[in-house]
């Protein structure tokens, strides 16, 4: 099982999430998506979500990459999305067992993010004031800048 890179992931236990070629990076790049976070934790409680109820709980998702994210999730196994065959179609999407695990994880720095903002912030106000007028041609364009949304 050689990679792209010539790594063996065999020596590896079969993966090794610092390979780019390894399956698990894959993973934790959609479980580390700022949507995907947040419909694990709104799905967290084990009650099922129709499409509408997670687009008014997920301020400010768009309904294409809701279905997006869904459709991850979905494909990846940590969700169920149950097709009801009624006028107009009602379809819920829950929590697999898989879900509910990663779901639990991610409450967890939820909680932890909630419960530390205040430092943030205070951290990021001395941040700012400590780099204020600071050369901006010392620091590479879009060094600072989140490569995603």
């Amino acid at each position: 099982m050689e990679t792209d890179s010539g790594f063996d992931l065999r020596q590896h236990g079969g993966v090794d999430v610092f390979l780019r070629d390894c399956p698990t990076r894959a993973v934790l790049e959609l479980i580390a998506g700022k949507w995907t976070m947040l419909v694990l934790v709104a799905l967290e409680d084990g009650d099922p979500m129709r499409f509408a109820e997670l687009r008014r709980r997920l301020d400010g998702v768009t309904p294409k990459v809701l279905t997006q994210t869904l459709r991850a999730l979905e494909r990846e196994g940590l969700l169920t999305r149950t097709l009801y065959p009624t006028v107009p179609p009602r379809v819920e999407y829950r929590l697999t067992g898989l879900g509910r695990e990663v779901g639990a994880l991610i409450q967890h720095i939820t909680d932890w993010s909630q419960a530390n903002i205040t430092a943030i912030q205070a951290a990021r106000t001395q941040f700012d004031e400590r780099t204020a007028g600071q050369d901006a041609a010392a620091v590479p364009a879009g060094f600072w800048s989140s490569p995603r949304s």
